[in-house]
């Protein structure tokens, strides 16, 4: 009999020996890792915050480029193959070079100039140049100077072809052959002017004209003779206009003339019948007239405003001291004998009384003086009162003058109108015709000289083969095919959804990664890949369980739900792992195959399966009687047992908590491998009862969108996940910068408590036996 930490009775298991047992827990965290065992780290280098985006996008395109090297390289490869056969099997080219100039305006052999328009715009008139040189004008020139549609109709008809069909071919009638002659003469044109190139030389009034030909004495030939065609047609054109413009001035000269003529009689004839006599400085008597009066006219206004302010002053004055009066001499002499009479009758007033008689006589001779001063002061009053009628008089007279003289003005006026436009169209007629007199005789003079504005500074000599240049066209492929290769790659890149670095795994989930494990064959299994400690898959896990350790604020989660978005990624190899590393750091680990559907782990770890999980779910078995001790010290193991035929409605229920609570009295950590999401919902029932979701990704197996939905199920399952595992990573395939390190400190105590197997499997069944003391199980 055994007995249960409950004081249940339970059935003695087998007898022997074995490791110290598991006491019972309750929870707590992770112990710092057993005194000589040390661990290192596996890491991926990530862009810092402050780094340069640039920086960031080169080492992405680097990082393309090195994963797909064999695509890039095969493509420039292909493009080099292709660029090299192109380049041996095409025809040998020769380029022939003349160089012209075009100038703005041909040089003034005459005072004026040919009858051509003259551009204003140098940059319009450069650019039609060389639109008019690669007209078709200029090739059908070159063709008729060379015979050129001769010689091809004479090439075709010596071909092979052209032999046998001339053999059983009719002789063609004259509509035929000039139909021919057409079609050969179009072929030769378009062929001139497909091969032609007009090259303008930048900043000057230079430009080259190029011809490529596959015989180099031809490409010259023909070069020379497009230039002397564009030269030759530029000087028909200024012919052709020299010589209509004389013919229009000539018509023209014609018909100003009779205008002339017509326009001079009408003007003549007007003057005489309304005696309109024109002076030399083309002012009329009427309007000098005018203009005399008006300035009189003035004058009086002025006159008569003074004699008026003088008569004005005077008219109400009684007073003698005026200006008018005071600058009268005889008023001036009178007053100076007033005073003298009045000083002197004042002086002898002193003596004599008024009455005395010599006092009588100077009175009376004052008398006398006031009233020729009176008198006097009358005469001035009426000679300004009279120079005043006589200004307004002819004031008013000149006014009347100057209405009929502005009258006879305005009627003048009217005439003239009529006599400025007779003058005007016969001054403009007269204007016109010895103008385009001028011009006839300047054109006339002008159509005789052969000027042109277009000079041939070099002409073409046959030079060296132009195309194909196979250094060219090989470094154009090479480029080509690189940009079609990294394009190629990019697009790849660009539409693949497979989650393959950390980066990707922590942009498609939100969640931060916990660990990388490397790609690696496992010819041996996984077991002794993990008992070595300096192989990366170990060293891998053990990075993801120290980050494990930092998860969560309360440290390790003490329940653990490992599972993946679908079959094959890695999560079984990861919950073993895991649970291995936290049994050898010395916590009392249970290892719990969840996977109800599709077991695994008991065939990984070389262990039964006949009892297990689901006999516990249904209540047919305790924990105590499907427990398995395992090689490992402080790690245990329940398989799945048998397998039920709903696992969903077996894990949704309130058993799973219980599993949990009671195993969490015994153990530090449970680790649950359930199945892939898929379509199931195993991992979600599981991962609502434990306390943390670990979710492993397979490195190019799991897509964006199958992880993302399979996290949001997790979620709505109120499921905690804490992290991202990717694993089967092949860093060197990648290249994204990622690398592992390892730091190696061990000092091994007892390598067989660090990961080798001990020896003796016949211990297995001792130590089953000293868990289930520890252990609750159902009555015996």
């Amino acid at each position: 009999m055994r007995t249960g930490i409950n004081g249940e009775a339970g059935v003695d298991g087998p007898e022997g020996g074995g490791r110290k047992l598991p006491a019972p827990v309750s929870g707590r965290g992770l112990p710092a890792n057993p005194e000589g065992y040390g661990y290192g780290a596996i890491g991926y280098a990530e862009p810092s915050q402050g780094e340069n985006e640039f920086v960031v996008l080169a080492r992405r395109l680097l990082a393309i480029a090195l994963k797909w090297r064999y695509l890039i390289a095969g493509a420039a490869g292909t493009f080099l193959v292709v660029g090299l056969v192109y380049s041996f099997l095409t025809t040998p080219l020769y380029s022939a070079t003349v160089r012209i100039q075009i100038d703005r305006e041909a040089g003034k052999v005459v005072g004026g100039d040919s009858a051509a328009p003259s551009e204003t715009g140098s940059n319009d008139f450069q650019r039609t140049q060389h639109e008019l040189l690669r007209s078709r004008a200029i090739s059908e020139r070159a063709v008729s100077t060379l015979a050129l549609d001769q010689k091809t109709s004479a090439e075709a008809s010596a071909g092979l072809f052209g032999a046998v069909i001339g053999l059983f071919a009719s002789a063609p009638d004259e509509k035929e052959q000039a139909a021919m002659q057409e079609l050969t003469r179009a072929q030769a044109v378009r062929r001139v002017q497909g091969n032609v190139d007009i090259r303008p030389v930048r900043g000057s009034r230079l430009v080259d004209i190029v011809y490529t030909d596959p015989s180099p004495k031809q490409a010259a030939s023909i070069a020379n003779a497009y230039a002397d065609a564009y030269v030759a047609a530029n000087l028909d054109k200024r012919f052709e206009a020299n010589a209509y413009a004389k013919v229009f001035l000539e018509d023209q000269i014609k018909q100003l003339k009779l205008r002339l003529e017509d326009a001079e009689k009408a003007l003549i004839t007007f003057a005489e019948s309304e005696n309109i006599v024109q002076t030399n400085d083309r002012v009329s008597i009427a309007e000098s007239n005018l203009a005399a009066a008006n300035a009189a006219l003035g004058t009086l206004i002025s006159n008569r405003m003074r004699d008026e302010q003088s008569w004005r002053q005077v008219e109400s004055s009684t007073a003698i001291n005026l200006p008018q009066l005071l600058t009268n001499s005889v008023i001036d002499g009178l007053r100076a004998q007033r005073n003298v009479l009045r000083r002197d009758y004042e002086e002898k007033l002193e003596t004599f009384k008024p009455s005395y008689p010599e006092m009588v006589q100077i009175s009376k001779k004052i008398a006398e003086i006031d009233r020729q001063l009176a008198t006097e002061v009358s005469t001035i009053r009426s000679s300004l009162k009279a120079a005043y009628e006589a200004s307004a008089t002819q004031e008013t007279q000149m006014q009347k003058r100057i209405e009929e003289l502005r009258a006879e003005v305005i009627d003048l006026q009217k005439k003239s109108v009529r006599y400025g436009i007779l003058q005007r169209e016969v001054e403009s007629s007269r204007n016109i015709y010895n103008s385009l007199l001028q011009r006839y005789k300047e054109v006339d003079v002008a159509s005789g000289v052969g000027t042109n504005n277009i000079f041939i500074v070099d002409r073409a000599l046959p030079g060296a083969r132009s195309h194909p240049r196979t250094m060219l066209i090989l470094a154009g492929a090479l480029v080509l095919g690189l940009a079609a290769g990294f394009g190629s790659a990019t697009l790849i890149e660009l539409f693949d959804d497979r989650i393959r670095t950390p980066d990707d795994a922590e942009k498609a989930t939100g969640l931060p990664i916990l660990g990388v494990v490397p790609y690696a064959d496992l010819d041996e299994g996984l077991l002794p890949e993990l008992a070595d400690p300096r192989s990366g898959i170990a060293e891998a896990y053990r990075s993801l369980a120290t980050s494990l350790q930092f998860s969560t604020e309360a440290g390790l989660p003490r329940s653990l739900v490992v599972t993946s978005g679908g079959p094959s990624e890695g999560k079984s190899s990861t919950a073993i792992a895991l649970a291995r590393h936290f049994a050898i750091t010395g916590k009392k680990v249970l290892l719990v195959d969840a996977d109800l559907r599709r077991p695994s782990l008991h065939s990984k770890l070389e262990l039964g399966n006949a009892n297990g999980l689901s006999n516990v779910l249904t209540g047919m078995s305790s924990m105590n009687d499907v427990i398995q001790a395992t090689p490992v010290d402080n790690l245990w193991f329940i398989g799945s047992g048998p397998l039920p035929p709903n696992a969903a409605e077996l894990l949704g229920g309130t058993q799973v908590f219980s599993f949990i609570a009671v195993g969490l009295e015994v153990f530090d950590l449970i680790i649950f491998d359930s199945p892939p999401m898929l379509g199931l919902a195993d991992a979600q029932l599981l991962g609502a009862a434990a306390s943390a979701t670990i979710f492993v990704t397979g490195s190019g197996q799991a897509r964006r969108g199958l992880v993302q939905n399979a996290l949001r199920r997790l979620q709505l399952a109120r499921a905690l996940p804490i992290g991202v595992v990717l694993t089967k990573f092949d860093a060197a395939s990648a290249h994204y910068g990622y690398g592992y390190s390892y730091h190696y400190g061990y000092h091994y105590g007892n390598d067989d408590q660090l990961g080798q197997e001990n020896p003796g499997r016949s211990r297995l069944p001792t130590l089953v036996e000293k868990a289930r003391r520890f252990l609750p199980s159902k009555a015996t």
